[in-house]
């Protein structure tokens, strides 16, 4: 067994670490903007051209509104439906654009110097309410895509499964976990993956750590790793959760299931790359030799928002032998890449009976009964896409014998505040289905 530790001390504060989701500083950006508007509406000119500014504010409302329901649900980039948030900002930010474009001629050039300031107060006030609707960017950093993150050391312990790691945490549990990346390699699969991230609770990185369970968690597509921890916040969860139970809480390992954020897989074995062989043989082979985990599949827990979660059943029903637990936050029906054609074409070489097959109802019910394994299934209120889908493979699961349980993140559609919702509720879930709070599984932390 080899403990992980950090190479350095974390970063301290700076103002990149500015949460750009905060309260104060969107209500001070959105009061200024809707000042800002009302300084160009309200206009000395006469009323005359007020009313064509209210009439070009609500062509410009009505545009935003069709503009978001053709991206969303015409062109459909992303696989995900708009929240109704989004669209409301698409909505605020062409009629508002269209108030000040419509004030901007027979003006003096001091009014027009701030019509024209509006415009970017516009835009980055519709920007910063997409991004706390969604959760993409909590922080500056973040949004600069500056990794805050540190390599962990590799130190060979004496063996696997010892009582005695090395630690640089002293003899006490420490008050948080500790996040860093580190190299899983493709050794059987060959799938060339990009840096994996690790969750230690204190519990792992004091002396005499115990054998914690393990979480393997999949962020979505388009994205990385990291997402997890910057977008999602699960470091927070988990150091709340560890703070009230001595110190303990899962394992938790974010290896990258994609190849690089435009790739997508589909975490089986195909032209694309061998996903499926390198998170069922290589990542648990890795993570045995480098972490002091339980090694029962009682204990192992496979998670996946988006894509990933699409993935996260897709293994977990495939390989209880291994997770005894699963975590499907807006999961897909089947895994896809495009259409259905393309899907069929570029991962399973044409053969539709081989995609049709692994579909994750299509696994479940080859396996089934189930005498051991539990799903945790979860989707957002906000999710009209996902959430039937998230709803049929819980009914699924649960006619395979599986242990389930269905929740729905309210107020919530297909972002971050679904996943943060998924992983505070299920996380009692699964330290309970994976014995964490045992008595034999805590170990000497003192």
């Amino acid at each position: 067994m080899k403990s992980l530790l950090p190479d350095v001390s974390p970063l301290s504060f700076s103002p990149l670490d500015v949460s750009l989701t905060a309260a104060p500083l969107l209500a001070a950006l959105y009061g200024i903007t809707v000042l800002a508007l009302l300084f160009v509406l309200l206009n000395p000119t006469g009323v005359r051209r007020a009313a064509v500014t209210v009439s070009g504010a609500l062509v410009g409302a009505a545009t935003g509104w069709v503009l978001a329901w053709f991206i969303s649900d015409v062109w459909d980039p992303w696989g995900v439906s708009l929240s109704t948030g989004t669209r409301l900002w698409a909505v605020a930010l062409l009629a508002g654009v269209a108030m000040v474009l419509l004030n901007l001629r027979g003006q003096p050039r001091w009014r027009r110097g701030i019509a024209i300031c509006a415009l970017p107060l516009c835009l980055l006030s519709a920007t910063a309410g997409i991004n706390a609707d969604i959760g993409e960017f909590p922080t500056v950093r973040v949004a600069l895509g500056l990794d805050a993150f540190q390599p962990l050391s590799q130190t060979l312990a004496t063996a696997r499964g010892d009582a005695h790691a090395a630690s640089t945490a002293g003899t006490t549990v420490a008050s948080t976990g500790t996040v860093g990346t580190v190299t899983i390699p493709g050794t059987v699969s060959g799938f060339a993956a990009r840096s994996a991230m690790v969750y230690l609770p204190p519990a792992a990185t004091g002396t005499n750590p115990a054998a914690l369970p393990v979480v393997v968690m999949l962020s979505g597509q388009p994205g990385s790793p990291s997402d997890v921890f910057t977008a999602g916040g699960l470091a927070h969860i988990l150091d709340r959760y560890a703070k009230a139970h001595s110190g303990l809480a899962p394992i938790v390992v974010v290896p990258d299931q994609l190849g690089s954020p435009s790739s997508n897989p589909m975490c089986v074995n195909s032209a694309l790359g061998r996903v499926d062989t390198y998170l069922t043989i290589d990542v648990p082979a890795w993570i045995r030799a480098h972490l002091h985990v339980k090694d029962q599949p009682s204990a192992w827990t496979i998670a996946g928002f988006s894509q990933g979660g699409t993935c996260s059943i897709q293994l977990g029903a495939a390989h209880p032998e291994l997770f005894g637990t699963i975590l499907d936050i807006a999961g897909e029906l089947a895994p896809k890449n495009g259409s259905e054609a393309h899907t069929v074409a570029a991962g399973f070489d044409g053969d539709a009976a081989a995609y049709a097959a692994a579909a994750p109802a299509a696994i479940l019910a080859a396996h089934a009964p189930y005498t051991a394994l539990g799903a945790i299934f979860v989707a957002g209120d906000g999710d009209p896409r996902f959430l039937p889908g998230v709803r049929t493979l819980a009914d699924a699961a649960a006619g395979a014998g599986v242990d389930t349980h269905l929740f729905v993140s309210p107020g919530t559609a297909h972002d971050w505040h679904t996943v943060d919702y998924a992983w505070t509720t299920a996380l009692p879930i699964i330290a309970a289905r994976t014995d964490l709070l045992a008595p034999d599984s805590v170990g000497m932390t003192g």
